[in-house]
Formats: C-alpha cells, structure tokens, sequence
C-alpha cells in the first residue's frame, strides 16, 4: 500500500455514527504499558483495509463508547489483530466487550511460516508485503496532550496492512493444510485472554 493513499482521521472517545468498515476490520490498540490492570487504554487503530486509519482516543479515560463496543462485538464483522491475545484482554478488562469473531495474522504467521521465528508485523510486512515499518514509535507515551505526527503515523501502520496479510497467511494456511487449526485458535483466544486477565498468564494450564 502505498503512504501517500493512506489518510488518518483522529476521534475523541468513540467513532462517528454510521462509520462502516466492511465485513472485516483491522483493529490495535496503544496502552500506557502491557498490564492491563496497572496501564490505561488511551488509542484504538481501525482500518476497512482501504488505506484510511480511524483512530479513536481516549485521552480523558472515559470508556462510554457505544459504536466502537458495538463494532468490536459485531457478530458480521471479522476483526483483524496482530496479536490479539494482548488487544482481547485490554478490550475486556478496560471496554467490558469481548471482541469477536477474530483474526490473528501474528498466529497464523506461526501456523504457517514454520521456517522462521520471525512473526512481528515488521517481519511480515517486510517479507509478505515488501514494505518496510518504522517502529521508532514503538515505546511512546501515548497519554501526551498532543499526539506527534510520528506517533500518529506509527498508530496508523499497525492497522493498514493487516488486510493485505492476511490474504497471504491464507494461502499459506490452506497450502500446508492447517486452516481449520488456525480458525481453532482463533475462537480461543477470547478464553486466553480471560485466563491472562484472571492471573494465569504465565503458566500453561495444559501442561503436565
């Protein structure tokens, strides 16, 4: 995709009224940190796969917003995460809605792309895509007053391109057989992310 077709458009607290993404919407989220106990949920990223980034934020901690719960539990709308098992849980914990149904790119690179260790979304993109992610941004202070412009940039990749992966990652699926597995996962990690948010995140459950 290229940068200069994409666009960002920032919202305060909730998305617009009648704002459609299609039958699939890629989704993110920045926090505070990764303990969705201690850290706030200050930025949702949503993309149609359009090239146009819809970012919703919540600077004032005010989570009341009913268009983007009721887009998150959209039974017609499949949602796109890299990473999901993280974004569900944040969701949960600090929205109260459990997303789905979902698509996680980061667990069908690791269902399908068994010749490497390799499955961020830069190494996706870089070796699915051909496109390079500045990840600079990665470690930010998305509470600012004012977001900068590379920040908001940043937001915005993480969003933009999950389409395009996952019509790769199916491919791949499906050639080595393990679609129905991948599906699998996917209905699970809502489950995950209740473990995690009930304090079972660092231990296996289904371990000896």
């Amino acid at each position: 995709m290229n940068a200069k077709n994409t666009s960002v458009e920032l919202h305060q607290g909730d998305l617009p009224a009648g704002l459609g993404f299609g039958d699939s919407v890629a989704v993110d989220s920045e926090t505070m940190g990764l303990d969705p106990h201690r850290d706030r949920l200050y930025l949702v990223q949503l993309s149609g796969g359009d090239g146009i980034c819809h970012l919703v934020r919540f600077a004032d901690g005010n989570y009341d917003a009913p268009n983007l719960k009721a887009l998150l539990t959209d039974s017609a709308v499949t949602k796109l995460f890299h990473y999901a098992r993280f974004d569900v849980a944040m969701f949960r914990h600090h929205l109260g809605v459990t997303s789905a149904p979902l698509y996680c790119t980061k667990i069908a690179s690791k269902l399908a792309r068994t010749y490497t260790g390799q499955h961020g979304l830069k190494d996706l993109c870089r070796e699915l895509l051909g496109i390079g992610l500045d990840k600079e941004q990665q470690s930010s202070d998305w509470g600012a007053p004012d977001l900068s412009a590379d920040q908001l940039r940043y937001a915005a990749n993480d969003v933009l391109h999950l389409h395009a992966l996952r019509a790769k990652l199916d491919e791949m699926l499906a050639r080595e057989g393990r679609s129905q597995l991948a599906e699998a996962c996917f209905q699970f990690i809502a489950t995950r992310a209740a473990l995690d948010l009930e304090g079972w995140s660092d231990q296996d459950i289904f371990a000896h």
